[in-house]
């Protein structure tokens, strides 16, 4: 069944009886003055959402008390993706600068990981911080195939991977390989999981999350639908089910099971999307040049 409700479109009726459909009806736009947005991150503490304008080298911050948007850091090393860690910290996956940081409480700037196996990482994308610590992070070629959105330069490494990063030794390690594209990276709510998006082979894998922090073999989660959009950064709601920034096709909802369910229709392309706000229930979507919310009647995954 396909059905549309104001923004919500409904493909499999658990779309609408598992309470996904009862938010707000329209889209409120809280900035539109980017050339490409990415990497939405809301936190509580301050009541802002920190987000990156990749093109234009700086990251953002828009003020929930007072709705007003200025910037937080620029240059901002062309960052993409952004996480906190327990500490909350900021993490910022640094195209530009080909290295993913950590915004120490005093404004200090620390550097996590900037090389594998003694060669320049490509582009660090997205990063997911578990409870101990253990962080793990994509690195496509994304930010070095051209100026735009970082430097062009030759990969050193010649392959687009995941990454873990050991906070006890600062050591890098290969996490998962055979992607093309890896993108957005999420912990399960239990953290025994760990699901990755690869944008050129449009889909979502998932792999076992040992211990230790290593991964197993991991399986295709989900691929997107034919003429479907393109793949990008992932979030899970507290039901388990898993919502997918899908570019042109708007914001995927995947049931537990890897059913499409349905999705949210949003007027610019798509790139990353987090949850937020007071109760966590709050969407915030950026695409293209916009940051957008939506109060939703869905919650976000908790964090342990």
């Amino acid at each position: 069944m396909t059905k549309v409700n104001g923004i919500y479109e409904t493909l499999d009726d658990r779309f609408r009886t598992g309470r996904c459909t009862l938010g707000d009806m329209r889209l409120e736009r809280l900035y539109d003055d980017c050339r490409w947005a990415e990497g939405p991150l809301y936190l509580p503490a301050w009541r802002q959402v920190i987000w990156s304008d990749i093109p234009n080298d700086r990251l953002l911050r828009w003020d929930e008390t007072t709705g007003t948007v200025g910037v937080f850091r620029t240059p901002a090393g062309h960052s993409n993706g952004n996480t906190v860690d327990r500490q909350g910290r900021l993490i910022s996956c640094e195209q530009g600068n080909r290295r993913v940081t950590r915004t120490e409480h005093d404004g200090r700037v620390t550097v996590l990981a900037d090389r594998y196996d003694g060669k320049r990482l490509n582009s660090p994308n997205d990063a997911v911080v578990r409870s101990d610590g253990m962080l793990w992070f994509s690195d496509p070629d994304f930010g070095i195939l051209s100026d735009y959105e970082g430097h062009r330069a030759e990969s050193e490494i010649g392959a687009c991977n995941v990454y873990r990063l050991d906070p006890a030794t600062g050591s890098v390690t290969l996490a998962a390989d055979g992607f093309r594209g890896p993108n957005g990276l999420v912990l399960s709510p239990d953290e025994r999981q760990l699901y990755v998006s690869d944008t050129r082979l449009n889909q979502v894998r998932v792999f076992d999350v040992h211990d230790d922090g290593t991964l197993g073999e991991g399986k295709v989660f989900a691929e997107c639908r034919p003429g479907g959009g393109v793949f990008d950064n992932i979030r899970f709601d507290d039901e388990g089910r898993l919502w997918v920034a899908a570019c042109d096709d708007g914001v995927h909802c995947y049931d537990p099971d890897g059913t499409l369910i349905g999705r949210l229709l949003i007027p610019e392309t798509v790139s990353n999307i987090a949850f937020g706000g007071p109760k966590n229930n709050r969407m915030f979507i950026t695409a293209t040049t916009s940051l957008y919310s939506l109060m939703m009647s869905v919650t976000g995954a908790a964090r342990l």
